[in-house]
């Protein structure tokens, strides 16, 4: 019996060994695929000069040494000592910092995916929508997205703008502004998150009057505060961070925020199949974002799932309302800084409204001078400083330079370069003038990124900031606070660490 028990397992025995060698084996020649691609990666970029960076840490103890703003300001000193590109370590980890419209043409023109690193820290809350789909099904999504935001769909919501500035307009006038400053960027953030609020679901929170008007309000800022942090804490490994206070914290706040979007679809669903109810509440509001997704249907006639339903809606509220309230913010401290190109914006503002106090549709392209400004403290200030890519495949720049596939890139968006800047520091809205810009590289100016992945909602953007700017002009003149100037730093968005303080002067 014994034996026949010995003469089963010395095969078992052999089988086992030999997987582990196999195993072993497969192990070894993946690292050293993996040593050959490193290789091949750190020789492409002795291309590059760059600063210098330690063995270990990269260029991350120099980053974490400068607290803040000077993380920005790091990289825009380095953009503008190494033309063209520069290597970036992130510890053992390197990618290349693009600042020049020629390589970033290069870049954009193809259809390589995003960077996983950052991304895919959103997916729990925002799922798999625009922002961190890649090929065929992000293709789709788009497809169907586009039509939300067509100029049809977007005229009624210069009405709700308005309505949200005004609030925040009189929540302004109520307080001592005269002598006193005030930080904006919080005031600007729920004026934006109440606006995507009813454009996106019709639906009003109260949310700049109401301190703790919603749990839904609170989830959107805390998940955006807990991924911030974690991205500045590099807490990458999922396992570890779950298992921290923080990170059951984001876990909370993803359930609340999903349970919020999945109960307005299911109402919605109801609704909307309901042909009378659907007349019913079309008649009585403006098709919202949420509808034009339901109703969206490829070729084949299939529309969108239940969770890519919530993705779309959760990545345009992460999307839309953080970015637009930094936009808007920086263009009104660069306003208060220029007070004769605000005092500009606003006789060409009073001009066009005339005696009304309410902006329509066919009045935002009539801000010719105001766009201009606005693209200019754009370009000084992106609401999105870079966006990440890594290289499907091989790349060849325009000066001959090459980077083999599988290399993360970073495209900045501040641009400082000398090249194609004249004084590329001093604020000038003349640069965005017709003549100007028709001379321009066409990838000079990105602060809707550019090529098939730019920002799908730009224009709602840009409408959002003309109104914002139109309406406080009438009421306040802006004038910086000399004693805090605003210290900008790159969290998702770009904010100030110090907050953005400004003098509102009232004027009527």
């Amino acid at each position: 019996m014994a034996s026949l028990l010995d003469n089963i397992a010395k095969p078992s025995a052999v089988v086992l060994q030999l997987s582990l060698v196999l195993g072993f084996i497969f192990v070894l020649l993946k690292v050293a695929q993996l040593y050959q691609e490193r290789k091949k990666i750190i020789k492409a970029l002795e291309a590059f000069p760059g600063p210098p960076r330690h063995w270990l840490y990269g260029h991350n103890h120099l980053v974490r040494r400068e607290l803040g703003s000077p993380r920005l300001s790091l990289s825009v000193s380095w953009a503008e000592e190494y033309p063209y590109a520069f290597p970036r370590w992130f510890g053992l980890l390197p990618a290349l910092v693009t600042h020049h419209p020629e390589y970033a043409k290069s870049v954009f023109g193809r259809g390589d995916p995003k960077s996983p690193v950052t991304y895919k820290l959103l997916i729990p809350w925002i799922g798999k929508g625009l922002l961190t789909l890649n090929g065929a099904k992000w293709f789709q999504h788009r497809k169907l997205l586009t039509p939300a935001f067509h100029y049809d769909v977007l005229k009624p919501y210069v009405t709700l703008m308005s309505d949200s500035v005004k609030v925040m307009l009189d929540k302004w006038e109520k307080r001592n502004t005269q002598r006193k400053t005030m930080e904006i960027f919080q005031d600007m953030s729920l004026m934006t998150l109440d606006t995507i609020m009813k454009c996106a679901f019709s639906y009003d929170t109260n949310c700049q009057t109401q301190n703790h008007a919603d749990f839904y309000i609170k989830a959107v800022y805390d998940l955006t505060y807990l991924v911030v942090q974690r991205i500045r804490t590099l807490s990458l490994s999922d396992v570890f961070y779950g298992m921290t206070r923080k990170g059951h914290q984001f876990q909370e706040a993803c359930k609340l925020a999903h349970t919020h979007t999945d109960k307005v679809i299911k109402e919605r669903k109801l609704l909307l199949c309901n042909e009378k109810e659907r007349e019913k509440i079309l008649k009585k509001r403006h098709l919202d974002f949420l509808d034009i997704l339901l109703c969206a249907k490829d070729e084949k006639g299939v529309g969108l799932s239940d969770e890519d339903l919530r993705a779309e809606v959760d990545t345009f509220m992460f999307g839309g309302h953080d970015t637009t309230a930094s936009g808007i913010s920086w263009l009104f401290y660069c306003m208060s800084l220029h007070p004769e190109h605000q005092q500009r914006c606003r006789e060409e503002i009073q001009e066009i409204l005339g005696e009304r106090d309410t902006i329509e549709w066919e009045d935002l392209g009539k801000m010719t001078y105001t766009t201009m400004c606005i693209k200019e403290s754009l370009r000084l200030f992106p609401p999105v400083p870079a966006v990440s890519r890594q290289l499907a495949k091989p790349i060849t720049f325009s000066d001959g330079r090459s980077l083999p596939a599988g290399l993360f890139m970073n495209i900045f968006a501040i641009h400082r370069n000398r090249d194609v800047w004249e004084d590329p520091e001093i604020y000038d809205p003349m640069r965005f003038s017709p003549e100007n810009s028709a001379q321009r590289h066409s990838h000079a100016f990105l602060p809707f990124s550019a090529g098939s992945r730019n920002c799908i909602g730009q224009q709602f953007a840009m409408n959002e900031m003309k109104v914002a700017l139109a309406l406080t002009l009438l009421h306040f003149e802006l004038a910086p606070d000399p004693s805090r100037p605003p210290i900008p730093i790159s969290q998702i968005v770009l904010k100030s660490s110090n907050g953005i303080h400004l003098h509102l002067k009232k004027i009527r």
